[in-house]
């Protein structure tokens, strides 16, 4: 599976930072986790209302930092992200869009000081799970599964954090820059819609 070819590339290149000194002024590595509110912010003639799902991510970061005031970070997540939409017309129906993804952000780190932290940077998305749940005259979870959705996800991100020890606490927002949809029946649903969503978070530095 892809995903795990992913999470053992990222955790090798874990072990070779930790054990490296050469390009590096300091690193550090860590857990993080929190909140993921998303939305795809569909847009159909359709759609009488949209609500946000909310979620979570957790996973491992690194910061590798080449100066006191500038540095990268690595993270491998995983994340929930979705949204809740309302369709109007011939029948009246609410679809829940369920996504789980592993992200793997790549973030430039500027350090202005030693409390604040401005991050940016790309990100990719690898899709482990898709489903759908419909309320009104259909009920039920639909046939609608990981191959309707692309599976690669990509965009931008780009946030703040503030240091407090071994102990940091930031606000990230994510803008997917590909389509969700990848047959006929998600884009009658999705049309062009793409991820879109804020995460609260908390990370420990383990060293």
């Amino acid at each position: 599976m892809y995903y795990k070819t992913i999470i053992i590339t990222f955790l090798s290149l874990f072990s070779f930072l930790m054990s490296s000194n050469l390009f590096s002024q300091d690193v550090s590595v860590g857990l993080k986790g929190g909140l993921t509110v998303s939305n795809l912010y569909i847009d159909r003639d359709d759609l009488d209302d949209e609500n946000a799902r909310f979620g979570y991510h957790v996973g491992l970061f690194s910061q590798i930092m080449f100066f006191e005031t500038f540095g990268i970070q690595p993270e491998i997540l995983y994340t929930t992200k979705g949204s809740k939409a309302k369709y109007t017309g011939v029948i009246d129906q609410t679809v829940r869009f369920n996504l789980s993804y592993i992200d793997i952000p790549v973030l430039m780190v500027l350090r202005p000081g030693e409390v604040l932290e401005l991050h940016a940077g790309p990100y990719a998305g690898l899709l482990l799970s898709g489903n759908t749940e419909f309320s009104g005259l259909i009920e039920g979870e639909s046939d609608i599964d990981r191959d309707d959705f692309n599976t690669l996800d990509y965009g931008l991100a780009g946030g703040l954090a503030l240091n407090f020890g071994n102990v940091q606490a930031g606000l990230r927002y994510n803008l997917g820059l590909q389509k969700l949809a990848d047959t006929d029946l998600t884009r009658l649903l999705l049309g062009d819609s793409k991820n879109s969503y804020g995460q609260l978070y908390f990370t420990i530095r383990l060293n």
